[in-house]
């Protein structure tokens, strides 16, 4: 976690420096809060960093997560969060265009785009503002989506289990009796398929904790594995008994050895000894960056038929 967070920080102070060699004036805020209740009711954020300078506003935040690859063009929050940002400095500088980043080192995702002022508050007058009234309001649809997994009644929301139900056509036939369009249906529902099943298991438990019953399951209790009581005790028993050779030493990790040495010693000291294998291929959308595998290079560097 030091490391991704380290790299973090690395990334906000050199945009910082770059801006501010442009404008010296430039400023920066670091957990702002930010208030866009004009155009959302009762809305308002945190702010990662925002750093401000005359004519332009840069939008970073920071996405820990690993599960979800997120983008920053057009992406909602961040639009959200530069009119809050909006609100407190445009009337102190003449800002012209806001660029928003999305810093996901676990990702290694580093997503960054650019919006005029202009387009930005059509956007709000135009898209957000109609569709946040209707919300507090209690109007619009559900509408079903990788979004689901952030909301508080995913586990239980009808439209959500009918949209991942739709799958259930194609009565689980084997893969190779499914046409190439159905197998592409199939593979992009199924992050969000498993992690509606897992939701709907994680509440069903949940509620059986809580006196719930279903039919044809019953509450037992898992398996477990066998662990130490007391290390400290175990240690000096075995000793007692003669025992000497009890403690396992292994080298340590690679995050681990960078955070004793320092990147740039352990750079120096171990660079050439470290190595990056090849990732195993696996299936992922057109929209990630990571470069596409030719069919016969991933066979010959993996090994098997391609079947």
């Amino acid at each position: 976690m030091d490391a991704y967070t380290d790299d973090y920080v690395e990334f906000v102070l050199e945009q910082y420096e770059q801006a501010k060699q442009a404008t010296p004036s430039t400023v920066i805020y670091i957990e702002q809060r930010l208030d866009f209740s004009h155009l959302v009711p009762g809305g308002f954020g945190t702010g990662d960093c925002l750093i401000v300078t005359n004519g332009s506003l840069h939008v970073i935040d920071l996405k820990y997560g690993l599960g979800v690859l997120v983008e920053a063009e057009r992406n909602p929050q961040m639009m959200l969060y530069a009119l809050g940002a909006l609100q407190l400095f445009d009337a102190l500088y003449d800002i012209e265009q806001v660029a928003l980043t999305i810093f996901q080192p676990r990702r290694e995702n580093v997503s960054t785009w650019t919006i005029s002022v202009t387009e930005l508050n059509e956007w709000a007058e135009q898209t957000l503002k109609p569709a946040a009234e209707l919300a507090a309001n209690g109007g619009g649809e559900f509408c079903a989506g990788a979004w689901c997994q952030f909301c508080k009644i995913a586990s239980t929301c009808r439209a959500r289990a009918e949209a991942n139900l739709e799958l259930a056509r194609y009565e689980f036939a084997p893969p190779a009796e499914l046409n190439p369009a159905e197998v592409a249906e199939v593979l992009a529902r199924i992050p969000e398929l498993t992690k509606w099943a897992s939701d709907v298991q994680d509440y069903a438990l949940s509620q059986a904790l809580s006196g719930e019953r279903y039919a044809g399951f019953k509450l037992v209790a898992g398996r477990s594995i066998r662990k130490y009581a007391d290390e400290a005790a175990v240690a000096e028993a075995a000793k007692k008994a003669g025992y000497r050779d009890i403690y396992r030493q292994q080298l340590l990790t690679i995050t681990a050895m960078e955070k004793l040495m320092g990147r740039k010693q352990f750079a120096e000291v171990l660079g050439d000894l470290v190595v990056k294998p090849e990732g195993k291929p696996t299936l992922v959308p057109l929209s990630d960056k990571r470069p596409e595998l030719s069919v016969s290079s991933a066979v010959e560097d993996f090994g098997g038929d391609g079947k």
